[in-house]
């Protein structure tokens, strides 16, 4: 009998442990059918959203995990990211009139804003690199944009030439030579580097690159005047007054404008534009008066390439004097040249003389008065037989360096008098 009490205690222990038991299968069982729940409530969840959606919620939750069998991936995040707004290196606001030239190069003007952009392609790494080089803001490129289109044959009404749209004599105070035979501001290197030199002078006197930008389209000082004038240091005032022209106060919303859309062309409706490769090029040293065909004879390329690289030639020559004159030639030509430039110099030289056209005179007139043949003439000349020459034309003749060949002259006859029927000597 005594026995029994410790039964009993036993019992009843195993009792407890086995509802404690039972209880906690219980728990873990409610556990389980918690979490399971709560993942299919989430699947269903994710499979309401977009892709869009998905993304973000992704992204908040498990930036880089990934559940088996999720359509996400890390290149698809990538893909779906906002595209990063282009940085600027020149003050930018995008008020009224900048928002009116953006509509502009849209509709009005949108077929040669196209052919600016392809072009751009072409001159603006150059250009940019030019201007860092200088000091300057790469961003400041977007004036030669609304000057020219980067065109180097740009000829305005003022008589301004090449990309930066130098006129004469600013274009002679920073070092670009003009005359008969080259026009350095049609060198898209040279004349980037005048700019560039310009532009400095220009924001020392100013602080501001849109005041420098005015100076540069209307001259510093017509824009130190209207500053006096009008006690205002701010471009957006002076666009206010009618002191400055009208192509002033819009240059420079016209360049804010042309930057916008060139730095970020889809936004603005120009997805589909095929820009130029960018120019690239060697330099060689050639004798004074080097026909450019010749250059391209030893490249083994067309004159119009090398035409193109050296738009500043304005006879298709080097200039007399120069005997060492720097010529661009396609990248990659420059052994090529080298080796092959002289084997193809002809055995005669020639030299060449210029000569002035008087009035009356004609291509084989002129031919014939410096014993020289009318082909070569013609073709060092670019012109043809039926071509027109008027007086004041300057004309290539091409000398031998062998003999010496002056102009015959011609004599005029005298009218001898008769006198009572014999010649009067």
């Amino acid at each position: 009998m005594h026995f029994y009490p410790i039964y009993i205690t036993f019992y009843a222990i195993g009792r407890f442990l086995l509802i404690q038991k039972i209880n906690l299968i219980g728990i873990i069982f409610f556990f389980s059918l918690t979490c399971l729940s709560s993942v299919t409530a989430q699947n269903n969840f994710r499979s309401y959203l977009t892709k869009e959606e998905k993304i973000s919620y992704r992204l908040e939750l498990e930036p880089f995990q990934f559940l088996e069998g999720d359509d996400l991936n890390i290149e698809a995040l990538a893909g779906e990211q906002p595209k990063k707004e282009p940085d600027f290196d020149i003050p930018i606001v995008i008020n009224e009139k900048v928002q009116e030239f953006i509509h502009y190069f849209q509709t009005t003007r949108r077929d040669r804003f196209v052919t600016w952009l392809a072009r751009s392609g072409r001159y603006i790494p150059v250009m940019k690199k030019l201007l860092k080089e200088h000091g300057l803001p790469e961003d400041l490129v977007y004036m030669a944009f609304i000057e020219s289109g980067f065109d180097p044959y740009a000829y305005s009404r003022s008589k301004a030439v090449g990309p930066w749209q130098f006129i004469y004599l600013t274009g002679k105070r920073y070092g670009l030579k003009v005359n008969w035979w080259v026009d350095e501001r049609r060198d898209p290197e040279k004349s980037t580097i005048a700019a560039a030199k310009y532009l400095k002078d220009l924001y020392e006197t100013f602080a501001c690159w849109y005041l420098a930008a005015a100076g540069y389209n209307a001259g510093e000082y017509k824009i130190v005047k209207a500053m006096k004038r009008y006690r205002t240091e701010d471009f957006w005032k002076l666009t206010k007054v009618q002191y400055l022209k009208r192509e002033t106060k819009n240059y420079v919303p016209l360049m804010i404008a042309a930057a916008l859309v060139a730095k970020d062309p889809e936004k603005y409706g120009f997805a589909d534009v095929e820009y130029q490769e960018p120019l690239q090029y060697e330099k060689v040293k050639v004798p004074e008066l080097t026909s450019l065909s010749h250059v391209a004879k030893a490249c083994e390329t067309s004159l119009d390439e090398i035409k193109d690289l050296n738009p500043e030639l304005r006879r298709g020559v080097t200039p007399p004097n120069e005997t060492d004159y720097e010529i661009k030639i396609p990248s990659g030509k420059k052994d090529l040249f080298l080796d092959t430039f002289e084997i193809l110099q002809p055995f005669e030289k020639f030299e060449f003389k210029a000569h002035l056209v008087k009035k009356g005179e004609t291509l084989k007139g002129i031919a014939k008065l410096y014993r020289v043949d009318l082909e070569p003439l013609l073709e060092i000349n670019h012109i043809t037989k039926t071509s027109r020459i008027s007086k004041g034309t300057d004309l290539f003749i091409p000398i031998s360096k062998d003999e010496e060949i002056k102009p015959l002259v011609t004599a005029k006859k005298k009218n001898r008098k008769v006198r009572n029927g014999k010649p009067a000597k």
